[in-house]
């Protein structure tokens, strides 16, 4: 089957957990139950907006109607949801350390308390055949922790390791609680307005349009040479740009087919990164550019340092990508 790489409608952030909300399904990458994204965040689209997000409160009653709020709320802050019932001893007892330890991280977290007698939608969803269950939600995606009673220190190690994949999703954002009393309202995050370049470039990145998207971003720079978001929005757009109307098999059967054509090459590691599988782009990249004459170096080192801002320059691969590339040109 001919496939399609990731297009506007996949941009970082905009991931649906379409089980939860019946929605259609959008092509998103599953998560593993260890916590390991099996194929990398979607990337491209504008950059999130800065700030904290305001919530009700970092304690919130989770249903199968606000959910679709969490999920939104899951592309800036990581959503851990705890699945529990009344009649359960042990998942209201566990319930009552995830709210001691997530309030007391500072807003890294907001915590959905699910009951799984009041919400089946939601129950079935996170296929919880017993409680307690938790789970996280990270850019719209399920990441299953555990299930039954877990110790308070392990519990908090694991909240780590949450926060750790969560970065690699480009996921940093902290909550603020508008009233640190109210537990039972959804969360409705409140953005900062984007500057209008900003704005005009994310309704055209909407609207498939990415050549006005990269127009606009351009303009915002000229104005303003020191706008990271416009920066990173530019890079996101190009990728988009630079893939749409081609299919995979296009794309990996044309460099299958010429393997000097630098062009399809380059356009592999945007594929390979689009899809999530980072680590691969890079590694492509690089082994590249040994054989590459002075131009065809210098197209490689310009689309990594492009990729490194699709990623964010926070992401983990970077720095040693970095290096590597420094190595090869000095």
């Amino acid at each position: 089957m001919t496939n399609m790489p990731p297009s506007g409608s996949n941009l970082r952030g905009a991931v649906d957990l379409s089980s939860l909300v019946n929605r259609a399904p959008t092509g998103a990458p599953p998560v593993s139950t260890n916590g390991a994204p099996v194929t990398g965040a979607p990337v491209g689209g504008a950059p999130a907006p800065s700030g904290p997000v305001m919530v009700p409160s970092l304690v919130i009653d989770g249903t199968d109607a606000n959910f679709g709020e969490l999920l939104e709320l899951s592309s800036r802050v990581p959503v851990i949801v705890g699945l529990w019932a009344s009649r359960s001893e042990p998942s209201t007892q566990l319930l009552a350390v995830l709210e001691k330890l997530i309030t007391g991280l500072d807003g890294r977290f907001v915590l959905a308390r699910v009951d799984i007698d009041a919400n089946p939608q939601l129950a079935q969803a996170f296929q919880a055949q017993t409680v307690p269950t938790v789970a996280a939600v990270i850019t719209g995606q399920p990441v299953q922790l555990f299930n039954g009673p877990l110790g308070e220190e392990q519990i908090a190690e694991l909240l780590v390791r949450v926060l750790e994949l969560a970065a690699q999703q480009g996921v940093t954002g902290t909550a603020e609680a508008a009233d640190a009393n109210a537990g039972t309202e959804p969360a409705v995050a409140v953005d900062e307005p984007l500057p209008p370049h900003h704005l005009e470039a994310y309704t055209a990145i909407e609207a498939g349009d990415y050549a006005t998207a990269q127009s606009e971003y351009r303009t915002a720079l000229a104005q303003n040479p020191n706008d990271t978001m416009a920066v990173a929005g530019l890079a996101q757009v190009s990728l988009l740009a630079r893939l749409q109307g081609k299919t995979i098999d296009q794309i990996r059967n044309g460099a299958a087919s010429a393997p000097d054509d630098l062009d399809a090459q380059l356009l592999v590691a945007d594929l390979d990164l689009s899809g999530g599988h980072i680590e691969d782009a890079f590694d492509r990249l690089l082994g590249l550019f040994p054989a590459q004459p002075a131009p065809g170096r210098n197209a490689i080192r310009e689309r990594i340092l492009e990729l490194f801002e699709v990623v964010g320059q926070d992401d983990p691969r970077v720095p040693p990508t970095r290096s590597r590339l420094t190595a090869l040109l000095y």
